[in-house]
């Protein structure tokens, strides 16, 4: 039986505290494709995964036999490491790894599991006894953010098990639960923790990816799209706790790994054309994983499941830099979009010993990528299980179980750590100017009312799909067919009034010329502005104008039709209805009207808009 005496005392020995973490100011919001802190200031996500809470069982045999869990690491459904080494060792380590955040996955299964966890799992955190799954991670937490952390909250499964494997019942997020459940577990989440800011980001869900018979979306419908199930959470979360940042990862594979049939790793790249608006816009970060030994149309697996087509690793430096701008890093890397977020790469790792040159190569170009670009980061993982120097290594911080040791990423012997100095000391700091934020609407799946104050007031065209902007954002495009909107609060901030004053209009009451002959025109009144919409089916059936805060230029009055072809006045916004026509004002000018008609061919549709300045 290991002495606990022993264990703290040869830690004691063997560790120096070499950096803390800079101070910072929760909450975390985001500005452009930068997150900030309350002052202002680049709060780069230098994190690591701390798994653990999300299972380690591989899914067959004795539970607690550890020759059942993930390279026999077993975490008793609690924070790795728990169980033989001091929780305070092991954040001293986190701090001397540069870390500032970590990434703590959970289970459903987890928070929901009310038994007491045995004395022996937490041998060297005797404080833990008598506690739940759940509660232990609450001290987790606690301890975390005592020290400065921030801590992202990441869903990593349903079921208590390692990830991710065919038919292990976690491929998506309601695979063994219902939507509902899932959205209710993380309201009941974000809630346990608003109090404490430095819980700063919701992780939504882990490696959403095709179960045995079906392919996840983004933006298909039905119940295993992806885009529409993170909206909804999103749109329930944030009422719950406005100050957590709200991380959607990408879809992490589609198809069947046969050649011959269509197969692959979409990640972010659908985020294009369809991103999410959440009703504080400033709180959104996209996410995605990349590993040497999967590819952009590999699975990753070898035998049953393998492919010809490359891995990651198999790449040249060139092309896995392009491949991951493609996939993922033109989100953070484009501007005026409305998809620009920050970018968190949210999972990548190798092991630290015992490397194939091919995967080293992919590891040190990785840490390139990420340098160079200055993106968001968190390793995979951060704690790990060795015997006698022997066992996976992937980890930064190895316990040797044998000799009661660390063996880590600052111990000698771990190839990773110059490279790894580089990027976490690496990267823009200070305070990140303000940028404007650009965002879409689309009534793909019934109302989209994004602006928090206007949810307050109630319906305002009730059995018509309605849109309308987060609030302090205006409509600037239109689209023709697809029913969706840009908005933005570029050149004039927020222009709404004081009062928050609006105004509906379903007639030509404030049409003051006519600037679209022969089409019905519904127009703001003066020193008002477009932001929101409601349709029946094709048609216009009402708009929603928000009375300003000054009084509004009309010296400028372009009419824009957008029924015949794409028309924007400025190149700007990002494509926002792919495939349809639409039509835009430049970012200095306003909406102040729509036209349609109903004649025959044209339903109703919004055919121009009426832009001033």
């Amino acid at each position: 039986m290991r002495s606990l005496f022993l264990v703290a005392s040869l830690a004691s020995l063997c560790f120096t505290v070499q950096a803390t973490i800079p101070a910072w100011t929760p909450p975390l919001s985001t500005r452009g494709r930068f997150v900030v802190d309350a002052n202002g200031n680049r709060f780069k996500l230098k994190s690591g995964n701390w798994h653990g809470a999300s299972g380690t069982y591989t899914g067959s045999g004795d539970i607690n036999d550890d020759a059942n869990h993930h390279n026999r690491e077993n975490s008793h459904t609690m924070p790795l490491g728990l169980q033989y080494v001091p929780i305070d060792t092991i954040l001293n380590a986190f701090e001397d790894y540069g870390i500032n955040s970590i990434r703590l996955p959970f289970s459903n299964e987890m928070i929901r599991d009310t038994s007491i966890v045995q004395d022996a799992w937490v041998a060297a955190n005797p404080q833990f006894k008598g506690l739940t799954p759940l509660q232990v991670y609450d001290k987790v937490i606690e301890a975390l953010t005592k020290r400065g952390f921030a801590v992202i909250l990441n869903n990593h499964t349903n079921k208590s098990k390692w990830c991710c494997g065919v038919m292990d019942g976690n491929e998506r997020w309601n695979e063994s639960q219902n939507q509902d459940q899932w959205i209710n577990d993380w309201v009941m989440m974000v809630q346990r923790y608003r109090s404490n800011l430095r819980v700063a980001g919701a992780d939504l869900y882990n490696e959403v990816r095709r179960d045995l018979l079906t392919d996840p979306s983004w933006g298909g419908g039905g119940s295993a799209d992806w885009y529409a199930a993170s909206q909804a959470a999103a749109d329930r979360i944030q009422p719950a706790h406005p100050d957590i940042l709200i991380m959607v990862e990408g879809i992490n594979w589609v198809g069947l790994p046969v050649d011959g049939f269509a197969h692959s790793r979409p990640t972010l790249e659908p985020v294009r054309f369809l991103s999410h608006t959440l009703l504080n816009s400033n709180k959104l970060v996209y996410s995605a994983h990349f590993y040497a030994y999967t590819g952009p149309n590999h699975s990753g697996a070898t035998g049953i499941g393998e492919t010809t087509d490359p891995r990651y690793r198999d790449f040249s430096k060139s092309d896995l830099f392009s491949t991951y701008s493609r996939q993922a890093g033109y989100v953070a890397f484009d501007t005026n979009a409305h998809y620009v977020s920050p970018v968190w790469m949210s999972e990548f790792g190798a092991t630290g010993r015992g490397i194939a040159d091919i995967d080293k190569n992919w590891f040190v170009n990785t840490l390139e990528y990420l340098t160079t670009n200055d993106l968001d980061f968190a390793v995979w993982p951060l704690v790990g299980y060795l015997g006698n120097g022997a066992g996976d290594g992937w980890a930064l911080f190895n316990w040797d179980l044998s000799r009661n040791a660390r063996d880590g990423l600052h111990d000698g012997g771990d190839w990773r750590a110059p490279s790894w100095d580089a990027m976490v000391s690496s990267g823009r700091t200070g305070a990140i100017p303000n940028v404007s934020d650009w965002t879409m609407l689309n009534l793909d799946y019934g109302d989209f009312v994004q602006s928090a104050t206007q949810r307050s007031r109630g319906d305002w065209d009730s059995g018509a799909n309605k849109a309308m902007c987060p609030d302090g954002q205006r409509i600037l495009g239109l689209s023709n067919s697809k029913r969706r909107g840009l908005c933005t609060d570029a050149v004039f901030g927020n222009m709404w009034s004081s009062d928050k004053a609006t105004t509906t209009v379903w007639t030509e009451d404030y049409v003051d010329n006519d600037w679209a002959g022969g089409y019905t025109k519904y127009q703001c009144p003066a020193d008002h502005y477009l932001v929101g919409y409601a349709m029946r089916g094709a048609k216009v059936s009402t708009i929603q104008c928000a009375r300003a805060s000054r009084s509004l230029g009309k010296s400028t009055s372009v009419t824009v039709w957008f029924d015949q072809g794409n028309n924007q006045r400025e190149a700007i916004g990002g494509d926002y209805a792919q495939g349809d026509y639409h039509g835009s004002c430049a970012s200095d000018e306003y909406i102040a009207g729509v036209a349609f008609t109903t004649r025959i061919g044209k339903q109703g549709k919004p055919d121009a808009i009426l832009c001033r300045k």
